[in-house]
């Protein structure tokens, strides 16, 4: 049975937010989520009671570096990193993956490549691009365009060896598509390539295990998890302490301190941490349910992906209503995957056109009537271009997280029915 995560809207208090008399409903979700109040209760006791630099003698100092050591591991736990010294935090995963990218260009050099996709944010896109400079030749994938699924073949095709890098998102931040990582990761290891994963819209719909994954690097932000604006990398040990970091003379070469340069965002990992134990609190209260998917696991591993197999699994009742509902709408245009039987290869992420309305204008006019959206092409400015929507204001993106409710889905597809005329 599809499990009822409704009683986890209580702990948002955005959920009960009212503007000019309207209760506001959130799907701008893939741009960032709402925090539980645990988060925010997280942040302030952090800045009101622990506000220091870290490695001092006294209290508060002794504070932060507990908070830090408690969000690495966390986050090592939700991501099944083999350590916390794995898990580096930054300022978000752009900077980290320019920084990473900038530190693998040292490596590169003319007749190097790197495979990126047509799917990608262009976070995972620009920082590899930026390696150019250095002779790097940057290939794309393609995609099927009638459903903005990945085309392996062509994947296949581009790399050789000469690749030294596949970069590929976990799921689309703009039409929702998972991509097999897996099988990415196979054909990269078939010539040496290392694999980087953006892994940002994956986190906060399914469980993410980089062990499972097999790759080398993967990114991930708090903000899109229910925590702060916090961006968090992980990578395999040997790699980071591998690859030379940019930073000051006095800062240490131990990991993850060499590659978090500068003072971090301490009330973040503070927050981060906070949004972790929420989704632990899930698993806790779903445990019987996921015993025979949890039981080879235990303490937080285990109920971090008890709550994360709940989340997804009611994430796909809500996208296979949100497909079905959608099509009630005349002149609407769906971008990837539509079919209700395949939710598994997506996550609630929508991106439609109606035929005479910009994304923008449909947007605001939802705005009008309480529900958040986004329009435009989000960042995801080559499946824009590759779809032909990047000079026509791009697409309304609707995106579904666990708090959402079919009852929020049936009112904006009427919203938008009404809104398009």
């Amino acid at each position: 049975m599809t499990p009822n995560l409704t009683v986890y809207r209580d702990y948002f208090p955005a959920l009960q937010m009212e503007i000019d008399g309207r209760r506001q409903v959130f799907f701008d979700n893939p741009g960032g989520t709402q925090v539980p109040q645990s988060v925010a209760d997280a942040v302030s006791q952090y800045l009101l009671t622990a506000n220091a630099n870290v490695h001092g003698t006294f209290a508060t100092s002794r504070r932060t570096d507990a908070v830090i050591e408690a969000a690495h591991a966390a986050m090592a736990d939700l991501l099944n990193a083999a350590s916390p010294h794995e898990i580096v935090f930054g300022q978000n995963m752009t900077s980290l993956t320019f920084a990473i990218s900038r530190s693998l260009g040292r490596e590169m050099g003319p007749g190097d490549e790197i495979v990126c996709t047509m799917l990608d944010h262009d976070a995972n896109i620009a920082p590899w691009l930026a390696l150019e400079e250095c002779g790097v030749t940057v290939r794309f994938a393609d995609i099927d365009a009638d459903d903005c699924t990945l085309d392996y073949d062509h994947l296949e095709g581009k790399i050789n060896s000469r690749t030294r890098l596949v970069a590929v998102g976990l799921a689309s931040n703009a039409v929702g598509t998972l991509n097999d990582v897996r099988r990415v990761v196979e054909i990269a290891r078939h010539v040496g390539a290392l694999v980087f994963v953006d892994a940002v819209q994956g986190v906060p719909h399914l469980p993410v295990d980089v062990q499972e994954l097999g790759c080398d690097m993967l990114a991930c932000s708090a903000y899109k998890f229910f925590g702060p604006h916090q961006g968090i990398l992980w990578g395999k040990q040997e790699l980071l302490e591998r690859l030379p970091a940019y930073k000051v003379r006095p800062a240490p070469n131990e990991l993850p301190s060499k590659w978090e340069t500068g003072t971090q965002s301490h009330e973040g990992q503070s927050g981060t941490l906070a949004a972790v134990e929420y989704l632990q609190a899930i698993g806790r209260d779903h445990l019987a349910e996921y015993a025979d998917q949890t039981d080879a696991l235990a303490g937080r591993r285990q109920e971090l992906r008890a709550g994360m197999l709940a989340i997804r699994d009611y994430e796909r009742e809500l996208s296979r209503h949100f497909l079905t509902r959608i099509r009630e709408v005349p002149n609407l245009r769906l971008f990837g995957i539509a079919d209700v039987e395949r939710v598994a290869e997506r996550v609630p992420t929508f991106a439609v056109t109606v035929a005479g309305h910009t994304p923008k204008d449909l947007s605001a006019a939802l705005a009008e009537r309480g529900f958040a959206t986004w329009a435009g092409h989000y960042y995801a400015l080559s499946l824009a271009e590759r779809l032909g929507q990047l000079d026509t204001g791009g697409m309304l993106r609707i995106g579904a997280a666990h708090y959402n409710t079919v009852d929020e889905i049936d009112r904006i597809v009427v919203a938008l029915a009404e809104a398009s005329g």
